[in-house]
């Protein structure tokens, strides 16, 4: 069966985006199939964008900035489609993106959540070809850097990038959607991870192609972010086995963070999310009861997506270094060995 799409975009100061955006995705949908905007700042000039460039799409205009976790939220309770595409507002579909991000489906493999390939903006190197999952919660784009050609082959992958998920929409009602108190960052790790625990694959499929005009980069806001949600993520989703056997090693990460981040100017920031986490943490808890209660598969399965490896050139060369690679290597074979 041909799936029906329900593309959706949440947009926060992003017309020049749009602009670009819009009338690549256009021709990429069918009869059924339907676009979603959400407006998660009225008066930016992003309403009538859309408007002008594709005034079919459903407008959902939210009365605060909701975040992109909030506003993703808010447009999927609107979706009618069969098949969920979360999609950046700068990430631009290339030909023949509509017929392939449906390809997983109409081709039955099973999978729970997949991403596009993400290109850069020009469309010739790898943005993420799906990114891996360090067992501390560290998360980066895989392939980064890549010639497209290089790019790799339709298969699984530890996690989904959200500039290009998709999911059916039955699945993400089933799982809930990503976490709201995430606001933005780490959110399409939670939500890889939770539908992997649901006993689903997630995947990649290279067929579908978006052009991301991004650059790599964190500000010291963007740190506070990475790293709160790292955290709660961490709460939220690893079985109580594995959390017991890493706590060491999730001790040291945060003890070394301290002085990296101070060092990277964004110490203040990387406190601010500690002391966010902790006063987050009594509802993680509760969170992590929810979350626990649905996971179908045993922590052996869990640990297997994640990497003791640190293999971006955006992770720091000390953590990168051989020594540091054989020691996190051993501990993880270590706790593989002792999980249940």
């Amino acid at each position: 069966m041909r799936p029906t799409l329900s593309v959706l975009i949440v947009a926060y100061e992003n017309r020049g985006d749009l602009q670009r955006t819009l009338p690549a995705l256009l021709p990429e949908l069918g009869d059924g199939d339907e676009l979603i905007v959400v407006d998660n700042n009225p008066g930016d000039g992003d309403a009538e964008a859309v408007r002008e460039l594709a005034p079919r799409a459903r407008l959902v205009t939210m009365g605060r900035n909701a975040g992109f976790t909030g506003g993703v939220n808010a447009g999927a309770e609107t979706a009618r489609g069969d098949l969920l595409v979360i999609l950046n507002p700068d990430a631009a579909p290339t030909p023949g993106f509509g017929e392939a991000i449906r390809r997983p489906w109409v081709e039955g493999r099973g999978w729970g959540a997949w991403q596009a390939l993400v290109a850069d903006g020009e469309g010739k190197r790898v943005n993420s070809g799906g990114n891996p999952l360090h067992f501390t919660g560290i998360t980066w784009a895989g392939g980064h850097g890549l010639p497209l050609e290089q790019a790799p082959p339709a298969g699984e992958v530890p996690v989904a990038s959200g500039a290009c998920l998709a999911v059916p929409l039955r699945t993400w009602r089933e799982i809930g959607g990503f976490p709201p108190e995430f606001f933005l960052y780490h959110e399409d790790v939670d939500l890889s991870v939770r539908i992997r625990m649901a006993g689903h694959a997630v995947g990649i499929e290279p067929a579908a192609v978006v052009a991301h005009d991004y650059e790599f980069g964190a500000n010291a806001e963007k740190w506070f972010w990475l790293e709160r949600n790292r955290l709660a993520f961490l709460v939220r989703t690893y079985p109580g086995a594995l959390l017991a056997l890493l706590a060491p090693a999730l001790l040291a990460t945060e003890l070394a963070l301290l002085p990296v981040a101070a060092a990277g100017g964004w110490g203040r920031e990387k406190l601010r999310a500690d002391l966010a986490f902790l006063r987050w943490l009594p509802r993680l808890l509760r969170e992590r009861r929810a979350v626990q209660r649905r996971r179908e598969i045993g922590a052996g399965e869990f640990a297997a997506a994640l990497t003791p490896d640190l293999d971006s050139e955006l992770i720091s060369p000390l953590a990168r270094s051989w020594p540091a690679r054989l020691a996190l290597r051993a501990y993880w074979r270590l706790v593989r060995l002792l999980l249940p």
